[in-house]
C-alpha cells in the first residue's frame, strides 16, 4: 500500500499550479482575479469546477459592493454563519475584516463567533443578527421578527440576507470539508 497525505496546499485541497490546470480553469482563474483582484479562500478551491466559478465568482462579487446591506451587516451576518459553521479559515478572516472593515467592535465580533449573546445600537444590524441567528439555529423566524426586518432591511435587503447567509454556508462548509485552517495560504501564483 502506497501513502498519501490527506494534506495538500490549502487545507486538504491539493491546488493545482498554473501550468497544471485545464484551460478552463485557467479561464475560471482569470475570471476570479478580474473580479476579485485574487483568488480567495474557496475560490482556491472552487477552481476545480469552473461552471461553480462562474456562478460563485458573480455572487461573491455582489456582496462587496452591490448589495442592499452594509459591510457591518455583511459581516454580522458571515461571522454568524462561520461560527455556526466551525469554518476556521474564513472565521480568522472575517474576524479581521468585520472589526476593519465593517467598523464593528471588537467585542461584538468576538460575541458572534463564541456564540455568545450580544447586541447592537443600530436597529438594522440588530435585525440583521436576530434574523440570521433564528435562520442558522435553526428556529422559525416568527412573524414580529419577519415584519421588523421588512421595515428595516425592505425585502429587497431580507432577501439579500438570506441568500448571503447560503452563499457562507457554502463558503464555510466548502473550508470545513477540505479542514482548512486558520492559517492557511495555499499555492502563490
Amino acid at each position: 500500500m502506497t501513502e498519501t497525505s490527506d494534506f495538500g496546499t490549502f487545507g486538504r485541497y491539493k491546488e493545482l499550479s498554473l501550468e497544471e490546470m485545464t484551460p478552463e480553469q485557467k479561464r475560471a482563474y482569470e475570471f476570479t482575479v478580474k473580479a476579485r483582484g485574487q483568488v480567495p479562500g474557496p475560490y482556491k478551491i472552487w477552481l476545480q469546477n469552473p461552471k461553480l466559478i462562474d456562478v460563485m465568482v458573480p455572487l461573491g462579487a455582489y456582496y462587496q459592493g452591490g448589495s442592499s446591506l452594509s459591510k457591518a451587516e455583511i459581516e454580522i451576518a458571515t461571522n454568524l454563519i462561520n461560527a455556526r459553521w466551525l469554518a476556521a479559515y474564513s472565521n480568522y478572516e472575517h474576524e479581521w475584516i468585520a472589526e476593519q472593515l465593517g467598523g464593528l467592535p471588537a467585542e461584538k465580533v468576538e460575541a458572534l463567533i463564541a456564540g455568545l449573546p450580544t447586541s447592537f445600537e443600530d436597529p438594522r444590524q440588530q435585525v440583521v443578527y436576530e434574523i440570521t441567528s433564528a435562520l442558522i439555529a435553526p428556529r422559525v423566524v416568527p412573524t414580529g421578527l419577519y415584519r421588523r426586518a421588512v421595515s428595516l432591511l425592505g425585502d429587497a435587503g431580507l432577501t439579500d440576507l438570506t441568500v448571503l447567509i447560503g452563499y457562507f454556508t457554502s463558503v464555510s462548509l466548502t473550508l470545513r470539508a477540505y479542514d482548512v485552517p486558520s492559517n492557511a495560504i495555499g499555492l502563490e501564483r
